[in-house]
């Protein structure tokens, strides 16, 4: 009878579950798994007057054009430098910023979360307006500091020497909060008593957090920096298209993979080296992830994510 009863429960609590998750696994299939099918679009020259599925196949000639052209090298070195700079960075202020949130009382926790974690419910949209607002060249907040203390106003949507900073800063001002909290979360879990012991031993604040803190991290960290290189290849289009407004002369430090695939269907039209160029990017991202886990599992195995 308890069995019964037991099993009973057991499929109820494991019904109630599945209904809970089944928001997230329709989203799921709709948004990763269903565009799989539209794959063959990167091997066929598509023409709108025969439909997408009877247009001519090409092969390998879509690919072929985008490797051969001078955008190929620039937008993959674009996404993966500026990728890896902010995983970098991200991630090391990510954890500086929630071991300073965890020795905080919990009133200050709660109003540094807000502050830090507002702007990443702000648009892409929004923020380019707050950026335009700093970098116009004629009445721009920067440049008009810059006026003050007697030193010629720049044109920032013309020089490309400041983009590369100025495309970190507004990235870490986005996400530090997300990856901070995530972070702070891990801290939570840690027990106290490690540190009391720690401190009864007689280790300073850092020597705690170099030697308890960062070891317990690790699991977590290397899950984030495995995610994060999973979409190494592919960058935050918002970032790279609202904030330098689209301008032409800064397409040699400005321009992703994300952004050339948008301005090639919305200046050309093709779509078939477009899904070519998205395909390229999704490739090399999947392998991306599997060089890193193995790496993982070799240094770490019981890290490695599979």
């Amino acid at each position: 009878m308890k069995a019964k009863k037991r099993k009973q429960y057991s499929s109820t609590n494991h019904g109630q579950l599945l209904v809970i998750a089944l928001p997230g696994i329709l989203a799921l299939l709709a948004f990763a798994y269903l565009p799989i099918f539209g794959i063959f679009i990167a091997f066929k020259d598509i023409n709108y007057s025969k439909g997408i599925l009877k247009s001519d196949w090409v092969g390998l000639k879509n690919f072929e054009f985008f490797f051969k052209s001078q955008d190929a090298f620039r937008i993959t070195r674009n996404t993966l430098l500026y990728n890896l700079l902010f995983i970098i960075v991200g991630l090391s202020l990510a954890i500086i910023v929630a071991m300073m949130l965890h020795s905080m009382t919990r009133r200050a926790v709660k109003a540094y979360h807000t502050i830090l974690f507002f702007p990443y419910f702000l648009s892409w949209v929004i923020v380019g307006f707050i950026a335009y607002i700093l970098l116009n060249p004629a009445s721009g907040v920067f440049n008009q500091v810059l006026s003050a203390f007697g030193i010629e106003a720049v044109n920032w949507y013309a020089d490309t020497k400041f983009w590369p900073v100025i495309f970190l800063f507004f990235n870490l001002w986005k996400t530090i909060g997300y990856n901070a909290i995530i972070f702070y979360t891990g801290l939570m879990n840690i027990d106290n008593s490690l540190y009391e012991a720690a401190s009864i031993d007689g280790a300073t604040g850092f020597q705690r957090k170099i030697y308890i803190t960062l070891p317990l991290l690790k699991s977590l960290v290397i899950i984030m920096a495995v995610l994060a290189v999973g979409k190494i290849m592919f960058a935050d289009f918002g970032l790279f298209y609202f904030i330098p407004r689209d301008s032409g002369l800064l397409y040699s430090v400005s321009d992703v993979i994300d952004t050339y695939v948008y301005r090639s269907l919305r200046v050309t039209g093709e779509l078939g080296m477009s899904s070519a160029a998205a395909f390229y990017q999704s490739v090399v991202g999947c392998a991306l992830v599997l060089f890193t886990n193995q790496i993982i599992r070799k240094l770490s195995p019981e890290d490695a994510i599979f």
